[in-house]
């Protein structure tokens, strides 16, 4: 079965990636594609800031924690990225995450929820450039969540009900794609 990590990417005390990735599992639970979902935060990792000596793209990883992190990654078949805005940008804390590993990364597929004063759009431009260099195929539906019209008093998470659509929509297109990839990287392991 295909299966979807949901990753959540703040770390902030207080941050509303949590609600907003629980309320994206729930409808993709509902959704008919088959796929599995599961939600990853990236707070239970523990990462510090990137300590790797050698880098990631050699496949050579020294550290405990990064080993655990590869692992989780190279479980799925595909992505969802929870992130807010920061500075125009995605979270330091989660590019970190994403910078500690590479070939798990590889030739998979990516959806994005965003969220912030402009919906998020920002840093969902920004995770689909990182992704494109790992190798990873962004969907071209994104969810963005506005902290004016989806958030009561900019804090607590009252998506409006068309964005319910908007998850679908994606979860349409990054269920197909992940699926599409399985053989790739089938292939590619074979070679190896």
């Amino acid at each position: 079965m295909t299966k979807i990590g949901i990753i959540l990417g703040s770390t902030r005390p207080g941050r509303k990636s949590s609600a907003v990735a629980d309320w994206v599992q729930e409808i993709a639970a509902e959704h008919s594609g088959g796929a599995q979902f599961e939600l990853v935060d990236i707070v239970d990792f523990g990462l510090p800031h990137f300590d790797e000596e050698i880098p990631p793209a050699a496949g050579q990883y020294a550290k405990a924690h990064t080993k655990v992190w590869a692992n989780k990654i190279a479980e799925f078949d595909g992505y969802i990225f929870v992130t807010p805005e920061y500075n125009h940008s995605l979270p330091g804390a989660l590019k970190n995450a994403i910078d500690f590993v590479h070939a798990e990364w590889n030739n998979k597929a990516a959806g994005f929820v965003g969220y912030g004063s402009v919906g998020g759009a920002r840093a969902v431009e920004h995770l689909r450039q990182i992704m494109a260099e790992l190798q990873v195929a962004g969907v071209r539906t994104a969810v963005l969540l506005s902290l004016f019209t989806d958030f009561e008093n900019f804090t607590t998470f009252t998506p409006a009900e068309f964005q319910r659509e908007s998850v679908s929509a994606m979860l349409d297109q990054l269920i197909p794609w992940a699926e599409a990839f399985k053989p790739l990287r089938d292939n590619i392991a074979k070679a190896a």
